[in-house]
């Protein structure tokens, strides 16, 4: 039988933060957490659009628990704020779910001068967790999921940040999607080094007609893959909740282990399962992943340090 929401173990007592928690594959992620009896947070960046998907998420579930954080990964400053107001409130959390970015947006930089993607996708998310990391170590068999996506095999390890190629909006999104898959094996081995229940995994959507193509689309640098990629997103696409599944199952599922990678079933499309990891060592990249992440964001992930 293939996996469904229906698979989610009773979530109660369990606290789950979501980043991008008001729309997309975030918002099914929270709302079928809160379906199963989780305290979710939505941590997102527009309130106004969190505090509406959380109002319709309530009229649909009245007895779900959804508290709204506001994050903006693109601010080292705002990460510290939503942490302290999560671990002021949660000294523990079973889920942290590494969902939301940005997809082949033209050039900028973040707040803290940060190529926008690599900023957004994966060092937001590394400046999160490592602030985090102290709630979820003492929580026992507690799960960071990261999101990436097939995209990842168009990286290059070697060219994080963006900086030696020049800019162009895939190849840092692929960049930064391959950070978000070196940066959960990493995580995962430093759990284990410790001897910890903790565990981290991956998780790709596969092919999802969310809110996140339109956003790309409107962005004006589709290019000739997003020519292809966006029509074909909203004809043939999976839903969101769809595609939400393989996050879920990496975060829910007890007999999803760590350091591995969930997704469709046919790559794009298709029932959640564990997918082959394509370069599974890759032991010099996420060296070189967590030195220029300590050096741009000043903040360390060395979980046998962590109090």
């Amino acid at each position: 039988m293939a996996w469904s929401t229906a698979d989610i173990p009773q979530q109660h007592g369990r606290v789950a933060v979501v980043t991008g928690g008001n729309g997309g594959l975030g918002l099914a992620t929270v709302t079928a957490l809160a379906a199963k009896g989780a305290h979710v947070i939505m941590a997102a960046r527009n309130r106004a659009k969190a505090v509406a998907a959380r109002d319709r998420l309530a009229a649909a579930y009245p007895r779900a628990a959804v508290e709204i954080v506001v994050l903006d990964l693109g601010s080292l400053a705002s990460v510290e704020h939503a942490a302290g107001e999560i671990l002021a409130a949660h000294p523990r959390l079973d889920l942290l779910i590494n969902n939301a970015g940005v997809m082949a947006v033209p050039e900028g930089r973040t707040v803290d001068g940060f190529e926008t993607q690599f900023g957004i996708n994966h060092l937001g998310h590394w400046a999160l967790t490592a602030r985090l990391l102290p709630a979820l170590v003492r929580t026992p068999g507690a799960r960071v999921v990261t999101l990436t996506s097939t995209a990842q095999h168009g990286g290059t390890p070697q060219k994080i940040n963006n900086t030696p190629r020049g800019y162009a909006p895939w190849r840092a999104y692929d960049d930064s999607k391959l950070a978000n898959r070196h940066f959960a094996q990493g995580l995962d081995r430093q759990f284990r080094r410790a001897g910890l229940s903790a565990r981290a995994l991956t998780a790709q959507p596969g092919f999802t007609n969310s809110d996140l193509m339109d956003l790309s689309a409107a962005g004006g640098v589709a290019g000739r893959r997003g020519g292809i990629i966006f029509p074909m997103a909203r004809v043939i696409g999976m839903t969101p909740e769809r595609g939400a599944l393989s996050q879920l199952r990496a975060a829910t599922d007890p007999r999803a282990d760590g350091g591995t990678l969930y997704g469709p079933r046919w790559a794009v499309a298709g029932p959640p399962v564990r997918r082959r990891l394509v370069r599974p060592g890759a032991e010099r990249a996420i060296r070189v992943l967590w030195q220029v992440s300590r050096d741009l964001t000043g903040l360390d992930i060395d979980v046998s340090r962590c109090p």
